[in-house]
């Protein structure tokens, strides 16, 4: 599938701020793949479909995760995050799309997981960073974003954390574990 594609698939689904959000994304994480030797094509497809199923209904979100393979327990969590691991779902039922590392990285795009590939940080860390983003910390993680990706993803995930704690919020476990895997990865780069 080639960008113009995937484009016209994903934009009937997205608000045009969003839209917009999609393209930003999609740069970002094509400059990025080209940095860190990650596959282009396929970065600029997950970040293309990262959002796919952002404005999907949650009563609708809520039946895929109840009745797939999808975990159970995203439903104890802010429906934010169910748009990532729908979306992934949804990229397979509807656009029979098949390749497992895009489908991961867009599943994973909002919490990470341990063991994240290139193409998961690439993603995550370009939806984090990408131009139209305004908010504390960020420049610091868009400058570490180009100097090593463990440790811009690193900080994207500990000022996730950092924020949805002041707000006094739960925070999935999978987005700890992210963090502690990209502690070690980052001492050790």
């Amino acid at each position: 599938m080639e960008r113009n594609e995937a484009l016209a698939l994903v934009k009937p689904h997205l608000k045009q701020e969003r839209y917009e959000h999609t393209i930003r994304v999609m740069e970002t994480a094509i400059q990025l793949a080209e940095m860190y030797g990650v596959d282009v094509h396929k970065t600029e497809l997950a970040a293309i479909f990262h959002d796919y199923a952002k404005y999907r209904p949650v009563e609708e979100m809520k039946r895929w995760i109840q009745s797939s393979y999808l975990p159970k327990d995203l439903l104890h969590y802010h429906h934010e995050l169910w748009h990532g691991p729908v979306g992934a779902l949804l990229l397979e039922r509807e656009l029979g799309i098949e390749d497992q590392e895009l489908l991961e990285a867009v599943h994973y795009h909002t919490t990470g997981r341990t063991h994240m590939t290139d193409l998961d940080k690439v993603i995550f860390l370009a939806d984090y960073i990408e131009p139209g983003r305004k908010f504390p910390g960020l420049e610091q993680v868009r400058e570490a974003a180009w100097e090593d990706l463990n440790k811009g993803c690193w900080m994207a995930s500990k000022n996730t954390i950092s924020f949805l704690m002041s707000k006094n919020q739960p925070i999935y476990p999978e987005t700890f574990y992210a963090y502690n895997a990209l502690t070690k990865q980052y001492k050790r780069s």
